[in-house]
């Protein structure tokens, strides 16, 4: 299966926020490329929560370019075989931690927002992952720093996008 037909089968699989995911799937049927960078109507990104529930907290990556601390992610690229595959690669990746794991479900969110051209749209598929007891991690390239946030801090620290992709991942564990 392509990298295209699973961000499909995804999408349609996805129950929440009808509106937004039938945008989504419009934006891919009416570009093929929806899914690369290189598309000037925007395009699809993967990317993850890393989360600890045991400990009550999140690792959350203070992004170099945007300087606003987020969860890990970012563009797919050509060798990934699922969208759940590039968000758990950009979560390793950003995160240096080992062993994470999806959370069961699909993805927990989904979150369109604008960014600045020549794309105009990034469509995040928003996934949560697991952090293995005692995950260290380390800070990337793309990241300023990376840190631990208790659950109650994130508010205070991130925008309302990771506070909403946040109570949903709680959702989903406590389900």
């Amino acid at each position: 299966m392509s990298l295209y037909d699973d961000a499909v089968l995804v999408l349609k699989e996805y129950e929440d926020q009808t509106d937004l995911r039938q945008a989504y799937l419009d934006h891919l049927a009416e570009h093929p490329d929806g899914l690369w960078k290189a598309c000037p109507a925007g395009h699809i990104t993967a990317s993850a929560l890393v989360i600890d529930p045991e400990a009550g907290r999140v690792l959350l990556t203070l992004h170099r370019k945007l300087r606003m601390w987020l969860q890990m992610g970012g563009h797919c690229e050509p060798g990934d075989s699922s969208l759940a595959a590039a968000a758990l690669r950009e979560a390793t990746e950003e995160s240096g931690v080992s062993g994470l794991s999806l959370l069961p479900g699909g993805p927990v969110r989904l979150d369109r927002h604008p960014i600045p051209p020549p794309c105009n749209w990034h469509f995040d598929v928003q996934y949560a992952v697991l952090a293995p007891p005692g995950a260290a991690h380390t800070v990337s390239d793309e990241s300023l720093d990376v840190r631990w946030f208790g659950y109650d801090e994130v508010a205070e620290v991130a925008d309302e996008s990771v506070v909403r992709l946040l109570e949903a991942t709680r959702a989903r564990l406590a389900a």
